[in-house]
Order: structure tokens, then sequence, then C-alpha cells
């Protein structure tokens, strides 16, 4: 080949010379963020993150956490000065299996909420169904709910196959650890068994369904039912449930079928406290009769404080003392808790119970779950299911909510585009 023919033509070189020179700065130049969170508050407690922080989000996901990110790196620029900025809440006790069927109460019935209208305005990016479907019908409630709602869906798989539908959940017959572990097998939705409502002093329906997790892998949730006299929650807590399994509605009770934390005495039984160290988990689930001051005010003063917050949330809880998450968790902190104590028991902890830790904390590279709050100061009252009211001087307003990169929630317009007449 002839020197000439190897040689790029100088008109040719004068044109790529162009073409890079225009190409080249707007590589460089490039905004790299679809979102920018800018000067919040971060509380991120997987990664021991308590600060003013800048959080950039890319393609669904977070992109960086750092003190000082650049606006010109953004597309859009979110000013978070003076709130709090969070991983998506995660609720890990609601009731999201809704339809139109009669008599079937959580299980295709009303008493259910469809999840996108109930979430996202508290913060909440994940909710964990418990107990709607079993595995007769866990098909249905995927395809009528899971697969239709922007909210993350979840699910304990309840042990009797007709899920919670009211009266059937007393059938034992219908309570097959084989089936139900083969069903909580074939989908990733599906985080744990639940138990609830059984009502007899018989020990098998429980002993079922630590089977039936046992098989899958995955945890166990109890709703104590009752029985007359009452089981003692000693031997739930000791000698059936294992460390990882969760009992539920955990300030309820107190009632003549079925045992508080605390005994009449007010004081807590034995082993409370030992079955918390020993890894039970308690779990809030405040749902609309299942949270008294009178248990969880001596409780708490006794040390024994929740390791998650979950609303119980249905059509009843939210119109009562419960509301929401949001204010039930400024319910926690008016009892007590540090803010930072809150955010993890919303976050990071459910994420570890139901062996989801990709989930619950702002890592780079994970899904860009996440809640920003205002928190008021002023004079505010606190119900519990009986409607009896604590004072508090704290509460938290979601102000914004973003899931998977996405604004879901924007209360007042922090992500929107100032309108300008012209």
């Amino acid at each position: 080949m002839s020197r000439s023919h190897s040689m790029i033509h100088p008109q040719k070189f004068v044109l790529l010379f162009i073409g890079l020179c225009l190409i080249i700065p707007s590589l460089l130049f490039a905004q790299s963020y679809d979102l920018l969170l800018k000067d919040g508050h971060v509380i991120d407690p997987k990664n021991g993150i308590d600060g003013i922080y800048d959080i950039a989000i890319s393609e669904g996901t977070i992109a960086i956490v750092q003190e000082e990110i650049s606006e010109a790196d953004a597309e859009k620029v979110v000013d978070a000065s003076g709130l709090y900025v969070t991983p998506g809440i995660i609720d890990m006790h609601s009731h999201n299996y809704y339809g139109t069927e009669p008599n079937r109460a959580y299980s295709n019935g009303f008493n259910a909420l469809p999840p996108d209208g109930f979430t996202f305005r508290s913060g909440v990016t994940t909710v964990v169904d418990v107990g709607g479907a079993g595995w007769r019908n866990f098909q249905h409630f995927k395809s009528q709910v899971i697969d239709r709602s922007q909210t993350r869906m979840l699910a304990f798989i309840n042990i009797v196959g007709d899920g919670m539908s009211g009266v059937p959940e007393q059938n034992l017959d219908d309570m097959d650890p084989r089936m139900t572990s083969i069903v909580a097998n074939q989908h990733e939705e599906i985080v744990g068994v639940k138990i609830a409502h059984y009502n007899g002093r018989d020990w098998e329906p429980y002993h079922r369904t630590v089977e039936a997790a046992e098989r899958a892998d995955i945890p166990v949730m109890v709703d104590f039912g009752g029985a007359i006299p009452p089981l003692p929650l000693d031997s739930l807590l000791h000698d059936v449930l294992r460390p990882g399994d969760i009992y539920t509605h955990v300030y309820g009770g107190g009632v003549e079928v079925r045992q508080a934390v605390i005994d009449e005495n007010g004081k807590l039984r034995e082993g409370m406290l030992e079955a918390q160290e020993n890894g039970i988990i308690y779990d809030v689930g405040h749902g609309g009769g299942s949270f008294f001051y009178s248990v969880a005010v001596p409780a708490i003063e006794q040390g024994l404080w929740p390791n998650t917050i979950s609303t119980d949330i249905h059509v009843g809880s939210m119109n009562d003392g419960m509301k929401d998450m949001a204010n039930l968790m400024s319910k926690f902190m008016n009892m007590g808790m540090t803010l930072q104590e809150v955010i993890e028991a919303s976050t990071w902890k459910p994420a570890q119970v139901i062996k989801r830790e990709e989930l619950g904390h702002l890592t780079e590279g994970a899904v860009a779950d996440i809640s920003v709050f205002s928190l008021q100061e002023g004079d505010f009252k606190f119900l519990d299911a009986r409607e009896f009211s604590l004072p508090g001087t704290q509460k938290l307003q979601p102000e914004l909510t973003i899931r998977a990169g996405n604004v879901v929630w924007d209360l007042n317009g922090l992500a929107a585009t100032p309108y300008e007449e012209e």
C-alpha cells in the first residue's frame, strides 16, 4: 500500500478535529445525575450516617452520598435544607389484599386497602401484607394487588390456605405446612408465614406455622389468638417461636382471652425481656385494637422497646388512633425513642427481619427509595387504640417520597418547577 493511501486526508482530519471539539465538551460537562437532594440531614442507620449530606440519584439507584455534590451535575435539584432525609420507610405490618367480596375481611374483602393510596403520602415505599392470602389464593393476590402497585409489595403468607378471611382462620384442616412452603418458595415476594386470630388452647396451629417457615427458611409472624384461660405468652415466646420470629401487637392484649406483656399489676411478665434478648422480634402492629397506653407505657418504662415499628393499617385503623406510619413514628418519638432510633426501627431493622437487606438504606448502588420529612414542633396529642391521648411536642411531616428514583409524593412542591406566567 502506498503512503498516500495510509494517511488521513487533510480535509477529513480537519472535520474529525472539529467533531471532537464539539463532542468532548458535551461529554465532559454532561449532567451525570437525574436528581440531587441538597443539604438535607441524612439519617442512614445501616451506614452510620447522621449529618448534612447530598444524595445523587441516577437511573433509579443511589449514585453517591457525600458532603458536597455540584448542582451542575444534576438535571433536577431539590433543596432539602432543614429537612430529614431517610431510606424509604418499610411498613412491616399492613393489610392490602383489597377486594369487594363480602365476608372476606382482609382476603379480597372490604377491610384491606390498595397500597398506593396510603403509602407514599406517609413516607412509605415498601409494605408487607401480613396474612391476607394463603397458598390457595396467593396467585390472585399477586395479580390483583402486587403486580399492579407502584409501592413495593411483599407478603407474609397465611398458614391457612384460604387466607385472612375471618372464621376460616380457625380451620386446622386448612393449615398445610407443605403447601404453604411450596407457594412461599415459588414467590420472591413472600418473606414470612403468618398466623392470626386462632381461638383455642391448641398449640398445633403455631407449630404448623413454624414448620412451614422452616421449610421455606423465612420467619414467622404471630398475631396471638384467644383462649379461656389464655395461653401463656412466655410459652409462645420461649418454647414455640425461634430467634428471628416476630411477635406483633406487642403492646396489645391485657384482655380476658389474651395475656399482655405486663401482668395485672403493670409488671413485665417473666421472660419478656429475655425473649427479646434471645432474638424474638417485638413488632408494634398498632392497628385499631392492638396498642394501648396502659400496656405500652409501663412496658417501655421497664425497658421493653419495640424492635420494629409498623401500622397494621386497614380501613378501621387508618381512621382511628393509629392514622399512618408518620404519625406512629412521631408517637414513639414522643414516648422516648430518638429520631434515629425511630428511623432504624422503620427502615433498616425491618429489612433485616424480613431478610431483604437490599432495602432500608442509602448505600451507593441501592434502589433509590427515599423519604424526606420535616420535623414540626408544637403541642400535639397522640391517641392509642382506646382513644386515650398522650401529649407530644414533635411530629414528623412527610414532604417528599421517592420510589426507585421517581418522585411519587411531593407535599409542598419541593421537586416541582416553579410556574412563571408569560
